[in-house]
């Protein structure tokens, strides 16, 4: 089979997650629309370009090895990249916010707001970090095709366990985006862990010494602790029940969830 084929070929496995993650809001009947999906996946994309600016703007050399493999790892590439998610991902919630149809949380001081408010609060939350795993997920499809493009042995790996780190980062950086207003503590914290997450699974696939199953289970633990925020479900009060009985979505939540 010719290579282009086969590169063809590992750059449509690489989307089995997004299309494994789409088959599990549908059965989950989260509120998240058709449309919302398709766009979460295009603004991931789109932060792919801004990270390669950043990271090829980044380019520094220290005298010490320690604080050059820091810098590589955890600067210029893991936080470049989750930088770069954020502000997309905080462009994408603002203009979400201003063309649909439901009412959006105040962002206040959390114990400022209203006991409805505060549910809308964390419904916010849960579909920002559901927003950001998509994201995280197309990120990793275009920097897997970057990787491939240059070393075809690559992706068979990449395929999963980078997809589990950006989906897992990504989930993070999508709640910091919509916290960043009314928490900015608790956003930044998120940002830095999820840069963090990025480092230390970057330098542990990169180095030599380490045992790759490190790597995986940081990978595969961050992605389980995004699924268990996500997995709850939205919930909706009375007055926002009609809203999104009518908007379009991939499937909606029952009453008693």
């Amino acid at each position: 089979m010719p290579r282009a084929w086969i590169l063809l070929l590992l750059l449509l496995l690489s989307s089995l997650p997004v299309i494994v993650v789409f088959i599990w809001f549908r059965l989950a009947k989260y509120q998240f629309s058709l449309y919302r999906f398709l766009l979460a996946l295009l603004a991931g994309a789109a932060a792919f370009f801004p990270a390669l600016i950043l990271q090829d703007v980044l380019t520094f050399s220290f005298h010490s090895n320690r604080a050059t493999l820091f810098f590589e790892f955890f600067i210029r590439i893991a936080f470049t990249e989750e930088f770069s998610r954020f502000l997309i991902l905080l462009v994408f919630f603002w203009v979400s916010t201003r063309i649909s149809t439901e009412k959006q949380p105040r962002y206040l001081p959390f114990s400022d707001l209203s006991e409805a408010d505060q549910q809308r609060y964390y419904n916010s939350i849960k579909k920002a970090t559901a927003t950001g795993l998509i994201a995280g997920l197309s990120f990793a499809l275009l920097e897997n095709a970057v990787y491939a493009a240059s070393d075809i042995n690559v992706l068979p790996l990449r395929i999963i366990i980078t997809a589990a780190v950006h989906a897992a980062c990504g989930a993070r950086i999508g709640a910091a985006a919509v916290m960043i207003y009314s928490s900015p503590i608790q956003a930044i914290l998120r940002i830095l862990s999820a840069t963090a997450i990025h480092g230390i699974y970057n330098l542990l696939v990169t180095m030599s010494g380490f045992s790759p199953l490190i790597a995986i289970f940081i990978a595969i633990s961050a992605l389980f602790s995004a699924i268990v925020t996500i997995s709850g479900g939205w919930s909706y009060d009375t007055a926002d029940k009609q809203n999104y009985q009518d908007a379009p979505a991939i499937d909606k939540n029952n009453e008693n969830s």
